[in-house]
């Protein structure tokens, strides 16, 4: 088995790991624009030029490649206070996803901190209970407050997953409606740039083991961006040598929605 694109070790740190939500300085709210840092600001105003939702997530999705891969940024736990942690610097797998979708989300850079708290923690609470720890739970929830929509392809099947946590978060389970590997790659046409896919994993007690973009390259070939930790770095690299390689069996699909007061002005 090759080595997976994170810590593989089956704990609940592993878990927060790979899916704590992502970040852009170490305490307190970080800005979403700093005077050293304006990248995600200057992105956000480029962004707006295009008239897609989906445009918006390639875009600053793709301008993002090269970044490096940092993991465990966000500051907070059951006996440590929950900080609002933003950055565009360093990504694991899913803050570079909640990033990349706050920036997509927002009309001007004042907006950023607002759409990524909505993203990362349910119901907008900074707090370590509230923080989606899960990534079920994390689509889930973005899905309640319209951030995104689910995408079932024919050929969707449903499973169910349990996962035990660490530190008092209690026994969960899951019911998921997943897509296999090979009615994907069948239904390519379907896909859309900026979907987020999630890898399900085959391992007890976790519900994903990574997740990242859908892209298309300029040959129009299906390509995965993604925070790899393998590569150390945001990356685009085919998604079916990615399913291959990691033994993928399952996917879900979630696919960004325009803000109301954008569908509104539209």
């Amino acid at each position: 088995m090759p080595p997976m694109p994170f810590d593989s070790t089956p704990t609940r740190r592993g878990a927060l790991h790979i899916l704590a939500g992502g970040a852009l300085l170490a305490s307190g709210v970080a800005p979403a624009m700093a005077d050293d840092e304006p990248r995600i600001g200057w992105l956000i105003l480029d962004a707006q030029k295009l008239p897609a939702m989906s445009q918006r997530v390639d875009f600053i999705a793709a301008s993002l490649k090269g970044t490096r891969y940092r993991g465990y940024t966000l500051i907070g736990s059951a006996r440590r206070t929950e900080k609002l942690v933003a950055r565009d610097d360093a990504f694991d797998c899913v803050t570079y996803c909640e990033t990349v979708l706050a920036a997509a989300m927002s009309r001007v850079p004042s907006e950023f901190e607002t759409h990524l708290r909505t993203i990362r923690y349910h119901n907008g609470v900074v707090a370590w209970r509230e923080r989606n720890h899960y990534f079920f739970e994390w689509g889930q929830h973005n899905v309640e407050n319209k951030t995104c929509r689910w995408v079932v392809l024919d050929g969707a099947i449903d499973i169910q997953k349990t996962v035990t946590a660490e530190r008092g978060l209690g026994r969960r389970q899951f019911p998921m409606t997943v897509i296999p590997r090979d009615t994907l790659l069948i239904h390519r046409d379907k896909l859309a740039p900026g979907d987020i896919v999630g890898f399900v994993t085959q391992r007890a007690n976790l519900d994903y083991f990574h997740v990242g973009f859908v892209a298309f390259g300029d040959k129009g070939e299906l390509l995965l961006r993604h925070a790899s930790q393998t590569r150390r770095r945001v990356i685009d690299e085919p998604l079916d040598r990615f399913m291959a390689k990691y033994h993928v069996r399952y996917v879900t699909l979630l696919r960004p929605q325009a803000p109301a007061a954008d569908k509104k002005a539209g």
